[in-house]
């Protein structure tokens, strides 16, 4: 009897470590093949600096061998459907998310609980008010904006009034690029500068807006676009109401529209981001601290003045000419 004690012992101790280690292994399993999701400040395919984004990120993707879902709202401008959003990505227990912050707050307290979840947390573009992310890959924005200021003094020399046409007002990204403008600007008391205009990622409301701004202030001299749409839209007013190219324009992001603009000589220059690389390294970046690696806090990725007279080069082709899925 003691013999058959001893043998059920042994089979129920198997019988334990066999159904341990299923469960470790099937829990392993499991999360490896959870996804990494990406909330981006806008799906709108007409807005090509998330379509090259995403591009890095598939490319990342497919090279870590690692899904990747997207969950985006029609515009950067709808801060509670993104916040929305997160709670839903939250649910999902994905291995890591990567935020594009609309709004440097009011996102906060979600991103908050997708830590406290134990889900990883990346933010791409656009960051939150006090770091709330293990990394944040974007450019320097701030630099960014020092850097539009110093194109913009190629063209317009003494006494100004300038224009900002922005877009979503809270996000990190319009935060950085504005306090730059401002603050090249304003050590020099002949310089005037009028309230922000803010577009909430709308392209005709920023043409209505700088259309506006020409009619009442026919001073101005220079216009910051600080993105894509904002630019556009800045530049299509300047087409049909400034014919003479008198006030001279510095925008953000290299969209064709924009290339158009500044072949025409409307645009006098961009700053050019690296979006494609943004989104690399933004898997690349998820993915490490998902396995336990140390990344930085912040990853610079860069950006370059592109002007009609060395848009042509082959390095500053290659950024104005990424590869964007049709």
């Amino acid at each position: 009897m003691k013999i058959r004690a001893s043998y059920v012992a042994i089979a129920v101790i198997l019988v334990l470590l066999m159904t341990t280690a299923y469960l470790i292994v099937s829990k392993g399993i499991e999360a490896k093949d959870r996804p990494l999701i990406l909330l981006p400040k806008t799906i709108d395919p007409h807005v090509e600096f998330w379509r090259v984004l995403n591009q890095g990120v598939t490319a990342a993707a497919k090279e870590y061998n690692t899904e990747v879902k997207v969950m985006g709202m029609p515009s950067e401008s709808d801060i509670d459907e993104q916040i929305k959003l997160v709670e839903e990505a939250i649910a999902l227990k994905p291995k890591a998310i990567i935020l594009a912050a609309t709004d440097y707050n009011r996102l906060v307290p979600v991103a908050q609980r997708v830590i406290s979840s134990g889900i990883t947390l990346v933010t791409v573009d656009s960051g939150l008010e006090g770091g709330v992310s293990t990394s944040l890959i974007a450019t320097d924005n701030y630099a960014a904006g020092s850097k539009a200021v110093e194109a913009m003094k190629r063209y317009v020399q003494g006494p100004a009034t300038y224009a900002i046409v922005s877009f979503v007002k809270r996000s990190t990204t319009q935060l950085d690029r504005e306090n730059g403008v401002r603050d090249h600007l304003q050590n020099d008391s002949s310089i005037q500068i009028l309230d922000t205009l803010y577009s909430n990622g709308s392209e005709d409301k920023a043409y209505e807006q700088t259309k506006n701004l020409l009619a009442e202030h026919k001073d101005i001299r220079g216009i910051f676009g600080l993105n894509e749409v904002s630019t556009i839209g800045a530049a299509r007013a300047l087409k049909e109401f400034d014919p003479e190219h008198n006030i001279k324009l510095v925008g953000f992001d290299s969209s064709m529209n924009e290339i158009a603009f500044l072949e025409a000589g409307i645009l006098q220059a961009t700053i050019v981001q690296k979006p494609f690389n943004m989104g690399y390294l933004a898997v690349k970046t998820a993915l490490q601290v998902y396995d336990g690696e140390n990344v930085k806090a912040s990853i610079d990725t860069g950006s370059e003045v592109i002007t009609k007279e060395n848009m042509y080069t082959r390095e500053n082709q290659k950024l104005l000419f990424p590869f964007v899925e049709k």
